[in-house]
Order: structure tokens, then sequence, then C-alpha cells
């Protein structure tokens, strides 16, 4: 039959529309699953991402503890004593002043306030900045020469004297004039890739460090050189960062001759935890040339 040309395209066209919707039609090809799996399993290696079994590996499962001593192998000597010019019925007045720079137990030789903390960690136990900590200042002293927290956890900065001070964390914008007997709130906003200094502008010999990290597994070694660092993530490889004020190593690093756990002039070691393991260094012995004396 002929149509006229005009209603030929219309016939044309209702032709197309019908075999459009028509069961016959070339079906889409499906999509292939496998294929597009492994292609996003290249892209995130190629990236240097871990997924799927591997990704699982890496994270690991359940919390350890990692603890030890640091005791010096030297003979630390007669700390220097500090002038305290200003305030002078208050400051050196009831105990005397010193460098507490190197302090080493007699008894232990155990080294005090040496810095360890996880570079980098996948899991935290404690996600909380946790509960409120002082830090104070009496007798023109700040009684934590070295002085840990998390991020975001509340410190009373405290002032303890009857005369005034001023608190400036260094790489802060906290830098204050605490009245005597007052107090005032802090949290850490940043973490401190090393611990970072402490002073007070109205009495310059006063010093301490501060460290924050947002995962808290930080510690300070005790009078007794020891340190523990509970629930860390266990079954994956974690690197640890180790500090002290009079460190030869850059920005304080303390680096030790232990191959053993790949510890490197940067102050940093290497180590492994077991799922519910107590690891315990043992002892660390610091040569006094790793401190400079």
């Amino acid at each position: 039959m002929s149509f006229p040309p005009p209603l030929r395209s219309i016939v044309v066209l209702a032709g197309l529309l019908a075999a459009g919707c028509s069961p016959a039609r070339v079906p889409a090809p499906a999509a292939d699953e496998a294929a597009a799996l492994k292609l996003r399993e290249t892209l995130r290696a190629a990236a240097g991402e871990a997924s799927g079994p591997a990704a699982a590996a890496a994270a690991g499962t359940g919390w350890a503890t990692l603890k030890g001593r640091f005791v010096f192998a030297g003979t630390p000597g007669e700390a220097r004593a500090l002038v305290a010019d200003k305030d002078t019925e208050v400051c050196g007045k009831t105990a005397k002043l010193f460098d507490r720079s190197l302090l080493v137990d007699s008894s232990t030789k155990g080294l005090a306030n040496v810095v360890v903390f996880a570079r980098k960690t996948s899991r935290v136990k404690d996600p909380g900045p946790g509960p409120q900590v002082v830090f104070d200042q009496k007798n023109c002293e700040f009684l934590a020469p070295v002085f840990a927290a998390r991020v975001g956890q509340p410190i009373d900065i405290r002032n303890s004297d009857p005369v005034g001070h001023n608190t400036n964390i260094s790489g802060s914008d906290f830098n204050q004039l605490i009245p005597a007997g007052g107090g005032l709130a802090y949290a850490a906003k940043a973490e401190t890739g090393m611990p970072t200094m402490v002073t007070c502008n109205v009495h310059p010999w006063m010093k301490a460090y501060m460290v924050f990290r947002k995962d808290g597994y930080v510690a300070v070694s005790a009078a007794d050189g020891s340190f523990t660092i509970p629930d860390l993530p266990a079954g994956e490889p974690l690197e640890f960062q180790v500090w002290h004020e009079r460190a030869t190593g850059a920005n304080g690093a303390l680096g030790l001759a232990k191959p053993d756990l790949q510890w490197t002039p940067k102050g940093r070691f290497q180590i492994k935890l077991e799922e519910n393991e107590e690891k315990d260094l043992g002892t660390l012995e610091v040569p006094a040339s790793a401190l400079g004396t």
C-alpha cells in the first residue's frame, strides 16, 4: 500500500516505537560483576589502599599493652642550681630550684620523663578525650616537667603559688596570666609532633614540656624509668616515637642501639603486638652519649 509522504513518516515512526517496546528488542549486555570487583581491587592497590581480607589482616583485632623501663647507663652528676631572682620570698625559699632536664633515680638509675607515643594507629579503644587533668605550678616551678594529655582533654592549669604566673604553651594560643591561687581551663586543639615547651614569662627559669596525642597512646616514664601504654591495637605493625629533653637526636629524638626493634636515629622503633599480649621491652639502657652528657 502506498502512503503520501507525511503519512508515510508517521507510519515509519509508529513502527519504530512498536519495535522499541517489543519483547524481541536486542537485550543490553549484562553487567560483569566479577570484572567490576577485580577492577575496583586493582584501583585500590594502585592507590596503596588495602581491602577485603588483606585490609582486615592489616587492621588486626583486639588490644595489647606495651611497657618497659629506661635506665641511664652513666653518671648524671650534680644538677645545676637555678637562680630565682624574682619573687624571692616564694621562689626558691621553701625548696631549692634545680635544672630538671636529667632526672635519674639514685638507687635504680631509672630515667624519668622519657616520652613514648604511637605515631599512627588505625584503631582506638577509647575514642573519648578523657577526664580532666591538672597541670600545676608551685614554688615557682611546674610540678610536672613533662606532661601528656589527649587532644581535646580538659586541663585545669593551676597556680598554687601566692604570686602570679604566666603560662605560655609554645605553638598554641594559650599564653595567659594565672593569678595567685587561681586556674584556667585549656584543651589542646591539635597534636604535637614532638613535645612542646611551656614557659613562664614572669619567671624565666620555669620550664616544662607538653605532648598531646589524639588517640591517647602516649606515656611519660616515671621516676624509676618505667612506662606503660595499655589498650594498643593488636595484630598490626606499630611505630613508636621516643623523646627526651636532653636527647642528641633531632628535636629530642632518642636513638638507641636496639636492632631487634628496628630502632632508628630518629628515635623510632617498630613492633607488632598479639591480642591480649602484655609486651615488656625490659630494661632499655640509655648511654650518656645519647643525652649529650
